[in-house]
This record gives C-alpha cells, structure tokens and sequence, in this order.
C-alpha cells in the first residue's frame, strides 16, 4: 500500500466510524454516539500522524479525500440535528435541578 492509498484508508475509517455515529443518533443511543466519537478521535490522531494528506494526496486522492469529508460533515449536521432535542432535555433538567428545593432527591444525584 503506497502513501495515497494508507492516507485514504485512514479517511474512509473516519467516514464509517462517522456513519456508525449517525445510526447511533438515528436510535437515540448517545452512548454509543460518544463511544464512536472517542473512537474517531483515535482515528484523526492516527490519521495526522500518517502524514500530510495535502502533499501525499493527488489527482484522484484529493478527490477522494473531499468526498469522504462531505459525507463526514453531513454525517455530523445529521447527528447535530438530531441531538439538539436531547441537549435541550438535558438544559431544561439541568435548570429545574438548579431551582428545585434543596431536599429534592434530584439535587443529590
């Protein structure tokens, strides 16, 4: 495997590890979304030690390499748009724990 060719397998094991990211979202398993979040984050680390994508990467590779980031991105607007209900759950418990009596079994959670 030549240099192009480790560098695009890095990017398209961004892209799946992405788009089990989504599947997780689409079942409401945050969990899971953050797991495979922690786990994308190994895979950007090992992607940038690899090398520069901007000087291994030519002709094709570059291509390659701009659709994989179109589909992470949209992955990612996807995630973000179906995680915004549960992040406004998690502000509206956070702020009736904020006002509730100090004796409310929620508090000492």
């Amino acid at each position: 495997m030549d240099d192009q060719e480790m560098i695009l397998a890095h990017y398209e094991s961004i892209r799946q590890a992405s788009h089990q990211m989504l599947e997780a979202a689409r079942r409401s398993d945050w969990e899971a979304v953050a797991r495979e979040e922690a786990h994308v984050g190994s895979l950007i680390a090992s992607l940038r030690a690899a090398g520069d994508a901007r000087k291994v990467l030519i002709g094709e590779g570059r291509k390659r390499r701009f659709e994989i980031l179109r589909h992470v991105l949209a992955d990612d607007a996807e995630i973000r748009n179906l995680a915004q209900p549960w992040l406004r759950q998690v502000d509206a418990d956070l702020g009736a724990m904020a006002g509730a009596p100090a004796g409310d079994a929620r508090r000492s959670q």
